[in-house]
């Protein structure tokens, strides 16, 4: 039994969580922990282990068009680039990771489905925050790592890249996903180590990235 399927019936303490997962206490604490910070569990007034609010906004999106489209090409992406790929949201000031994939072996940038990241570093930031409402846009470079100007250019070429912004020894490349409409609605990304990638990674994978964006708006 894994951890989340172990508190989904009722709130339960730690010793209970290792009785209903047959999980080593140390394990136990360490998985907890980790859901918790990404909003999958929580704990409540007691201490005790339950179910966290990201569970029920990764249930609304069980019939999203842009999850189900994303699920036919990450997969695809992935493989050309042989790196991590993510699709992400905008949410106020803050980027949600909607959908992602690793590559099955070596050194790579994990960022979890649910997971919350900053709006002020990141080429999946840059993406989302060129296409933002102009306060947005006020709010979030008033503490980033980029200016207007980077703005501009992302705007302009239409997509965006960074090297060791939002971790050390990370690079990425994103590109915006466009819907029916036209509006901007997420950035899809691809990221990994310096080492492999480059500190100018749009230069290798920006044309991928881009076809990747397209596929996506045609599904949509």
């Amino acid at each position: 039994m894994g951890v989340l399927h172990a508190v989904a019936e009722e709130p339960c303490s730690l010793t209970e969580l290792c009785a209903r997962t047959g999980l080593p206490r140390a394990t136990a604490h360490r998985l907890a922990v980790g859901l918790e910070v990404h909003r999958l569990l929580t704990r409540d007034s007691d201490g005790q282990w339950c179910p966290g609010p990201g569970l029920a906004e990764l249930a609304a999106t069980a019939n999203d068009p842009l999850i189900a489209a994303a699920g036919l090409i990450l997969p695809r992406l992935r493989e050309i680039t042989g790196e991590s790929v993510q699709l992400y949201r905008r949410e106020g000031t803050q980027r949600i990771c909607v959908a992602s994939m690793e590559p099955p072996t070596g050194l790579r940038d994990t960022v979890l489905v649910g997971a919350r990241l900053p709006m002020n570093a990141g080429s999946g930031a840059k993406v989302l925050l060129a296409w933002a409402d102009p306060q947005t846009q006020r709010t979030v470079l008033a503490d980033a790592s980029f200016g207007e100007r980077v703005l501009l250019e992302v705007r302009r070429r239409g997509w965006a890249q960074s090297a060791a912004e939002r971790e050390p020894g990370v690079a990425s490349v994103a590109a915006p996903v466009r819907d029916s409409a036209g509006a901007v609605i997420a950035a899809i990304s691809v990221s990994g180590p310096i080492d492999r990638m480059g500190r100018r990674p749009g230069a290798r994978w920006a044309a991928d990235l881009l076809a990747a964006a397209e596929a996506l708006h045609k599904r949509l």
